[in-house]
């Protein structure tokens, strides 16, 4: 049953496989769960941030960063905008130059689905892959490389087929959002045909703590404020959110891609404020205030409790002119510099993506084939590509995808 095989009905597969069909190849996309563009649907709150305006390399993250910058550069963001436009789906700018749809994520799955229909690709879900081999050349007379051995149906008992094809596509995603499709059926392809892995870990996901910060979080849960966040040489400004369970929220998610176990996190409650001198400042111009009603000015009223309750409780009621300078100053430095240390992270169960993969010095950068491995393909996040949040993860999707479908 034709040419190409992708396995997998997310992001890139589809892109992959629109785009292999229309340059006349039978394409069979084969999908685990009940539906295809699962986590399309999902994404950014139901509007699907499909891309950004600006896409760079350094928004990616890889052992190899200069591995993304082909495919990147020939399927680029403003070609799939040119797309999203044809098929008349309104989107929006947000902050960060991030794009998403303006009514909802649905019009973008529809779009892919309607250019692989358009383009003759065949669809099937509940597919369970049973078996992968490499055919010899000399069994096959179309040239098939590969035999799957799959299971198919939702009921029991399931139907069986073997099929055989010249190009095999992984696009099965990684290990992130196991609930919507996520799996390491890639990787275990990868390892079948001795691809090397790097390591594998949740990424831009949420922090979780287990010492008194946790109770912290707890008591704020649900409260967000605008913090510049590092760690490792890396920093971020955006919106913290407080949980029951720590903390999340864009700029806690964009940090924790850069986080390892045992890290701790520094938190700038004051971004753009040298907070020591606008303390002593504070405290020639509004001597007779109370600390917390002066940062109650920039920080909200819960969150101040909590700070007074960390940092000077036995001083809450003592106006800013009976403080030292002194104590000011280190006041002032633990706003600009809170520094938390996370236990560890909610895992992949709500991560977006799976930082690490297929090792792409195995894989051409150009086609997305396997070195060594003709009519082999991995696309999207099976392979040691991520992206900050932001629209970057499915532009990886769609230039990967693009790259691989031109050559399958």
């Amino acid at each position: 049953m034709g040419n190409v095989i992708v396995l997998g009905g997310g992001a890139a597969g589809l892109m992959c496989a629109l785009t292999a069909a229309k340059r006349g190849r039978q394409v069979l996309i084969l999908e685990k769960a009940n539906k295809i563009g699962k986590k399309i649907l999902m994404s950014g709150g139901g509007r699907c941030n499909f891309t950004n305006y600006s896409v760079e390399p350094e928004n990616f993250l890889s052992a190899n960063p200069h591995f993304c910058k082909s495919a990147l550069k020939r399927y680029t963001q403003w070609d799939f905008i040119k797309l999203v436009e044809q098929h008349n789906i309104d989107y929006e700018e947000r902050k960060h130059r991030q794009l998403f749809c303006k009514d909802s994520a649905k019009q973008i799955l529809e779009m892919l689905q309607s250019e692989c229909k358009q383009a003759g690709v065949t669809i099937w879900s509940h597919c369970e892959i049973n078996s992968i081999t490499e055919l010899q050349s000399s069994t096959d007379k179309q040239n098939n490389r590969y035999k799957l051995k799959l299971s198919r149906g939702n009921n029991e008992p399931k139907i069986n087929h073997t099929l055989s094809c010249e190009s095999l596509v992984v696009a099965t995603g990684a290990l992130s959002i196991p609930s919507l499709g996520g799996s390491g059926m890639g990787y275990e392809i990868a390892r079948q045909f001795s691809l090397k892995l790097t390591e594998r870990r949740a990424g831009l996901v949420p922090f979780m703590f287990s010492d008194n910060f946790k109770a912290v979080c707890e008591r704020l849960a649900g409260l967000s404020a605008e913090v510049e966040v590092s760690c490792n040489g890396q920093k971020f400004s955006e919106s913290l959110l407080f949980t029951h369970r720590g903390i999340s929220g864009p700029a806690i998610l964009q940090i924790s891609s850069f986080w390892h176990p045992g890290d701790s996190i520094s938190l700038n409650l004051l971004p753009g404020i040298v907070a020591d001198q606008w303390l002593c400042e504070l405290k020639f111009a509004k001597g007779k205030s109370l600390l917390k009603t002066v940062l109650q000015q920039k920080l909200s009223k819960a969150l101040v409790t909590e700070l007074q309750n960390l940092w000077w409780p036995t001083q809450a009621e003592k106006i800013l002119a009976e403080f030292t300078d002194q104590h000011l100053k280190t006041l002032g430095r633990q706003l600009n510099q809170w520094t938390v240390k996370p236990s560890a992270t909610e895992g992949y169960r709500t991560a977006e993506v799976t930082l690490g993969g297929v090792d792409t010095d195995g894989v051409s950068s150009k086609t997305m084939e396997v070195v060594n491995q003709p009519g082999l393909f991995f696309i999207g996040e099976v392979l040691d590509v991520s992206g900050h949040l932001g629209g970057f993860n499915f532009q990886w999707a769609w230039s990967s995808g693009n790259a691989a479908g031109l050559y399958v």
